[in-house]
């Protein structure tokens, strides 16, 4: 792995990490659908970086998903990456940080797709990271 991957990575690891951590706190739906998008967010800025290509300062999983599929598809499903992706907010206040666009809190079922779908990218990531480095 080159090194303006790991910095990535590290930071990914530890939003998938965390949203383990609470994933069964009906409390903290909202910050594990957060630290979700964040870590797959995450991920994928790393796949970019890895393969030489520009990391946008974009926060729409999208977006960053159809970057990394002009280097290779992960076969994720977008319509879930879509919902995740409107968790992310620029604001800190607190009616602004996990909601859903319908104004919600993630339910706990919610909140644990999003992290065994952040988990799934995790390792895809990994898997063709490792397949890379065997080249």
């Amino acid at each position: 792995m080159k090194n303006k991957t790991a910095g990535w990575v590290f930071f990914a690891k530890k939003d998938i990490a965390l949203a383990e951590v609470i994933k069964d706190n009906p409390e903290f739906t909202g910050e594990i659908a957060f630290h979700c998008q964040q870590g797959i967010e995450k991920y994928f800025k790393a796949y970019l970086a890895e393969n030489e290509k520009p990391v946008a300062k974009i926060h729409n999983l999208l977006k960053l998903y159809a970057e990394v599929k002009s280097i290779k598809d992960w076969g994720l499903e977008e319509n879930l990456l879509d919902e995740i992706s409107k968790i992310y907010t620029e604001s800190r206040y607190p009616e602004d940080i996990g909601i859903k666009p319908d104004g919600l809190l993630p339910s706990i079922d919610e909140a644990k797709r999003y992290l065994e779908f952040a988990k799934k990218i995790k390792s895809i990531f990994e898997s063709l990271v490792e397949e890379d480095s065997t080249k």
